[in-house]
């Protein structure tokens, strides 16, 4: 369970139902007609941008929101691959494929099987590039489609706006029907923000963060890999992957750390 995620909601929603509950206007936002607008109008905007082999998918990335997948660290990956290093050097590179289904993560799996296999180093480069933008692309399809999302749902509160504003100057001669079209004039904007500010440009965020930490994983692997075919010393591989993992933490604005071992 995704802690953060939680107390993001409650806090986020608490500070906003407060706000709204000190200053009596719950019953003034609770508008079916600026509800129906925003977020079917968004959901069909989203649906004319993306096909049905992106969209179905959207289930899952809202799952990982609470429940994200169980990963090893980097630092954990590292170890494991030096441990394969040793070992390869010890007994042979084929003396690996036992190691196969007791690794910590299925990609490291599938390139130990390629060197098992003999691939020669550029095929296992060439296929590793492809297996991590196609990861990459279709990470950022799914985050793209919350994203997405977020720049429409504002547009459709100012679109709510304007639909009032007309219906309050249709209706300007009967108060009664101006404070309904007002209600929808005003409550629109509010959805649109809210929705953009606070559902969908934050899962975009965070999906795209954890994509970041799976292409980052699938790269330490490769370069891992890679360096273990040539026969490198393990504690000369354990260097290498150290020093990467250290620039792309510097380049992503983290704190880069050493690992132990």
């Amino acid at each position: 369970m995704d802690l953060m995620t939680i107390g993001g909601i409650l806090t986020g929603g608490g500070v906003i139902w407060y706000v709204l509950s000190v200053g009596h206007m719950m019953q003034f936002l609770l508008n079916f007609e600026a509800i129906v607008l925003i977020f079917g109008g968004t959901l069909g905007s989203v649906m004319i941008s993306y096909p049905w082999s992106v969209l179905k998918k959207v289930p899952m990335a809202l799952g990982i929101m609470f429940v994200p997948p169980k990963r090893p660290s980097a630092a954990t990956l590292i170890q494991d691959i030096v441990k394969l290093a040793e070992k390869a050097r010890r007994d042979g590179i084929d003396s690996l494929a036992e190691e196969t289904p007791r690794v910590s993560h299925p990609y490291l799996g599938d390139c130990i099987q390629m060197l098992v296999e003999g691939l020669d180093h550029d095929m296992i480069s060439e296929r590793c590039e492809q297996d991590i933008l196609a990861t990459q692309q279709r990470h950022d399809q799914i985050s793209g489609i919350f994203r997405s999302a977020g720049a429409f749902a504002p547009i459709f509160g100012l679109l709510g706006t304007l639909i009032g504003v007309v219906q309050v100057l249709r209706n300007i001669t009967d108060p009664k029907a101006m404070g309904s079209s007002m209600a929808v004039a005003m409550t629109a904007s509010f959805y649109g923000i809210f929705s953009a500010n606070f559902v969908f440009l934050p899962i975009s965020n965070k999906l795209s963060h954890y994509s970041e930490e799976e292409v980052l994983a699938r790269e330490l692997i490769t370069k891992g890999i890679l360096a273990l075919q040539q026969e490198e010393a393990p504690w000369l591989i354990s260097k290498r992957l150290e020093a990467y993992l250290s620039f792309q933490l510097r380049a992503r604005g983290e704190r880069p750390y050493k690992v132990a071992g």
